[in-house]
């Protein structure tokens, strides 16, 4: 079975390549603006797969720019019509569609109360564009699977792209290291096309429910991977840090509990590494993903060209293993029961 979820994955790579080559100047306008007029903080604002790519953004913003990053509670303006003070503020939407009502009026609101509006969408005539006053074409072309993959992946990209020429624009120089490395991280996609990840197939067919951790900007992806295991291989997927996990839900993993580390390169890796070899001491099946020749590993991971981009090359590898455990599980990835493409939420 050639799935669309499939096809659509692995149109990665080139959906990145567009990308990287669209909207440079428009970016340039709001890196300047970013630069010349400093927000007081940052919103995001998106639901599901998207937030996903919303939290990896506002991770790095954080990391490396020192600004705050909130996420909105979407019902504050939809539902509670709460009079937020955002003068200074710049909001960051992030979707596939544009045409979600809970992100829609959030940034209407946003925008006539002051703040900046910035939406990275994969429609440009979408709603939510025709909304926000700063619009970015996620480039992804059409995406008919339910499980969004391609554009997450856009998603992820344009969060890591607006960080990179912001903090090159903010040092005063053309560039930066994080920039240059997006601009060969298509060829890092390619390669984590090709990943072997057969193992957690043989690990993952038979069970209904696990663990996925991250942590630092590997985080976001987690709960992506968790998300997709719930609605294409039907499990009972949850996304933890490698910190946040040592609390309450330790409790679970027993002998035999499923467990997918994702141990990208960075500050967070060597905890993540020790957590798996504390829970392979105790009989917890780990599926360990890290790069090739770290010991133990499981699944192996294609090298990035930055640390920054390594859990955007690990989700690839990943959108790849779930469409095939998802076939493996006897269900169909492209349409999950009870899902929709669009939610259109209030």
């Amino acid at each position: 079975m050639n799935s669309r979820m499939r096809a659509e994955a692995l149109e990665g790579p080139a959906t990145v390549r567009r990308l990287l080559a669209a909207d440079t100047e428009a970016l340039q306008r709001l890196v300047h603006s970013l630069v010349h007029r400093p927000p007081s903080g940052l919103l995001t604002v998106a639901r599901g797969t998207s937030d996903h790519a919303a939290h990896y953004a506002a991770y790095l913003v954080m990391a490396r720019l020192g600004v705050p990053v909130t996420s909105l509670p979407m019902s504050l303006l939809t539902l509670y019509q709460s009079p937020l003070r955002t003068q200074g503020v710049v909001s960051l939407a992030f979707s596939q569609s544009g045409r979600s009502p809970d992100l829609i009026t959030p940034t209407r609101a946003l925008r006539d109360a002051g703040a900046r509006t910035v939406a990275f969408v994969n429609d440009p005539q979408s709603p939510l564009a025709k909304t926000a006053e700063w619009v970015f074409d996620l480039q992804a072309g059409p995406e008919t699977s339910v499980a969004a993959t391609k554009s997450c992946l856009a998603q992820l990209v344009s969060g890591a792209r607006l960080v990179a020429h912001w903090l090159a624009a903010q040092q005063g120089e053309p560039r930066c290291a994080l920039g240059d490395a997006l601009q060969v991280l298509p060829d890092a996609l390619e390669r984590a096309t090709t990943m072997d990840w057969t193992p957690a197939l043989e690990a993952l067919t038979g069970v209904d429910r696990l663990y996925v951790i991250g942590r630092g900007p590997t985080l976001a992806v987690a709960q992506e991977a968790a998300l997709k295991l719930k609605e294409t291989c039907g499990l009972q997927a949850e996304a933890f840090s490698s910190a946040e996990v040592r609390h309450g839900p330790m409790a679970l993993a027993e002998p035999g509990f499923p467990v997918l580390v994702l141990a990208t390169p960075g500050p967070a890796q060597a905890d993540a590494l020790q957590l798996a070899t504390e829970w392979r001491a105790r009989g917890v099946r780990v599926l360990l993903a890290a790069p090739l020749g770290t010991p133990g590993v499981d699944l192996p991971l294609a090298t990035a060209p930055h640390d920054d981009l390594a859990p955007i090359v690990a989700l690839q590898s990943h959108y790849l293993m779930a469409e095939a455990l998802a076939r493996a599980r006897g269900r169909n990835p492209d349409t999950p029961p009870h899902l929709s493409k669009v939610t259109l939420t209030e």
